[in-house]
């Protein structure tokens, strides 16, 4: 699905039910879980500490140290707002999920704080 599609038709769709989340988040979110798949030998179902963590890489090739402030400019402050946004596809119809998975998946599979800042890896120079 094209940007522009995605912009159109659903977004609008989306801004009704949930109004958190910057457009990009949900983008990213996508990306993310293509991004996760890449790595796989084959596809299959990721789980939500998957996905959060496949956010988290891709949030810090992207945007570097500045990772966690983008997401926070678009209202992703946990990774219980990736599980927010993952239902929130769901319910569009754009995801699909098993029956065991639950927003609870999302909740505190790591502190932004932590994976953005205290454990950003920081290449070491030698001087």
């Amino acid at each position: 699905m094209t940007e522009l599609a995605f912009r159109e038709g659903i977004m609008d769709q989306i801004r009704l039910r949930e109004q958190r989340f910057d457009e990009r988040a949900y983008l990213f979110v996508l990306s993310s879980l293509e991004h996760c798949q890449g790595k796989l030998t084959e596809r299959r179902h990721i789980t939500g500490p998957e996905l959060a963590h496949a956010c988290r890489e891709l949030a810090l090739q992207r945007f570097g140290v500045m990772a966690r402030l983008v997401l926070e400019h678009w209202g992703v402050r946990s990774t219980s707002d990736i599980g927010d946004i993952v239902f929130t596809l769901v319910d569009m119809g754009l995801l699909i999920s098993q029956p065991q998975d639950s927003r609870d998946d999302f909740f505190g599979v790591f502190e932004f704080a932590d994976a953005f800042e205290r454990s950003y890896p920081w290449g070491t120079a030698n001087v």
